[in-house]
């Protein structure tokens, strides 16, 4: 963790950005890993993850929509398949300098598949009710059990990057009342970090996280999930009803994250590291059994990148890729090589970003901005609203505009500014403007859909 801004940093203390997906491993890329029946395209796959500027998969310790990849079973028992499975991943994660953020449970369809898992009291397992699966001690135990067992196998690996320690915490597994949160994130939260602890001299970040339209079903969820004193990052999943899990355009569902952010970094302590590590059009894939385009799901996923990240997050959030297969196009991973190689454009070791939505103002009223900053640098995303196809993208024939981007707050100096095509991933401009606290103006050239500003103080 980073005490002088809300960004990662390596043990070494160089600066380290998540981007990244949600990856499964029943999913195309990896289900090969599973008695290890193709681990040459697992392989690579992360090869080419790695060779995109992806940093972090987001993976569940187990994947219940089947039979076949359960992580214990019978209860506290670890099979011996998986345990294979996940020694070869961490391996080949390792060689290729990506790392995992794990969370222990697929509680999704833990919820759906109860009657398989062996966790089911039928089954042999703690637990006689999944709606109290919080709060019933003999669970808590086999909880304990799992992590402890991850947390011995694989907690020494560099490869692992966070503790997801509960995966989208509902007050559905604790009889609809949310109030055990705090409780039993700080149990689980003093477990694997005194475990790890006691065996590396070191610990993983923590998080706890939760489907973001459902943090209003208790008055206290906030608290849990943006402010336990015992997490390390807050993380959240943004799926929006309308804007961004059926979204009939690329627009809407940006300025619905730039929103979310805002929102989300209101709630989050100063020092604390946000980023959304779900989303994607699961309305749209789940219950109207629709793949979007490739080429309007890529805008769509670019055009959420971005505003994620400029409006004050730790990268671009972390898509559930919601297609048929799951998979990314290669148009998404470009977009996040695109951001990537933007990265070094901010000082993230010292950038105390606040949110400036709002703030920030433009000439033109029918650009729209996602952006932060801290008085040294600003991160400013440009969008456009008044060129929206019948297709739901944004023209890419449109005449260019020139607008003019005024940033408040910032110090009285020269600012190195950088301007960025998202699309092709590149810069288009670089030049100097002076600035100070009242307005810092930049003009804008070339804007025909979207572009990116990074803006930081010449010392």
């Amino acid at each position: 963790m980073n005490p002088a801004s809300p960004y990662f940093l390596t043990d070494t203390g160089d600066v380290w950005t998540p981007i990244g997906q949600n990856d499964g491993i029943t999913w195309p890329e990896l289900h090969g890993l599973y008695k290890r029946r193709d681990m040459a395209t697992a392989e690579e796959y992360l090869r080419f993850l790695a060779d995109h500027g992806v940093t972090v998969l987001r993976l569940m310790l187990e994947y219940c929509q089947g039979r076949r990849h359960f992580i214990e079973g019978p209860a506290g028992v670890f099979r011996p398949a998986m345990v294979q499975l996940w020694d070869d991943l961490f391996e080949l994660c390792e060689k290729h300098g990506l790392r995992i953020l794990l969370t222990p449970v697929d509680t999704f369809w833990m919820w759906i598949r109860w009657e398989r898992h062996p966790w089911n009291a039928q089954n042999g397992g703690p637990c006689q009710d999944r709606a109290g699966m919080l709060t019933c001690p003999d669970t808590r135990r086999a909880i304990h059990d799992r992590l402890n067992f991850a947390i011995e196998r694989w907690s020494g690996s560099g490869a692992l990057f966070a503790w997801d320690l509960w995966n989208e915490i509902h007050p559905s597994f604790s009889y609809n009342d949310a109030s055990c949160f705090e409780e039993f994130i700080g149990d689980l939260s003093r477990f694997v970090r005194a475990r790890e602890l006691e065996l590396y001299g070191r610990s993983h970040p923590q998080t706890v996280s939760m489907f973001g339209p459902h943090m209003v079903l208790h008055a206290g969820i906030p608290d849990s999930i943006y402010r336990h004193a015992a997490l390390d990052f807050a993380s959240t999943h943004f799926y929006e009803e309308g804007t961004i899990d059926y979204p009939v355009n690329t627009v809407d569902a940006a300025l619905a994250v730039a929103r979310l952010m805002r929102e989300a970094l209101a709630e989050t302590p100063n020092g604390r590291p946000f980023f959304d590590s779900e989303h994607g059009p699961i309305h749209s894939f789940k219950d109207h059994h629709l793949t979007l385009a490739e080429e309007y799901d890529d805008e769509y996923f670019r055009h959420m990148q971005w505003a994620h990240f400029c409006a004050g997050g730790a990268g671009g959030g972390m898509r559930w890729p919601n297609r048929s297969p799951h998979s990314l196009t290669r148009g998404m991973r470009e977009a996040q090589r695109g951001l990537a190689q933007f990265l070094p454009l901010i000082d993230f070791t010292r950038f105390r970003r606040r949110n400036l939505n709002q703030e920030v103002r433009v000439s033109i009223p029918a650009v729209r901005v996602a952006a932060c900053g801290d008085g040294e640098q600003a991160l400013v995303w440009l969008l456009r609203t008044d060129r929206i196809l019948d297709n739901g993208m944004l023209d890419r024939n449109a005449a260019p505009l020139r607008p003019i981007v005024s940033i408040p707050g910032m110090r009285e100096g020269a600012y190195n500014v950088t301007v960025w095509d998202t699309f092709s991933g590149q810069s288009t401009a670089q030049f100097i403007v002076n600035g100070g606290p009242e307005w810092t103006q930049v003009e804008v050239p070339g804007l025909i859909t979207d572009l990116a500003i990074a803006a930081r103080r010449i010392a």
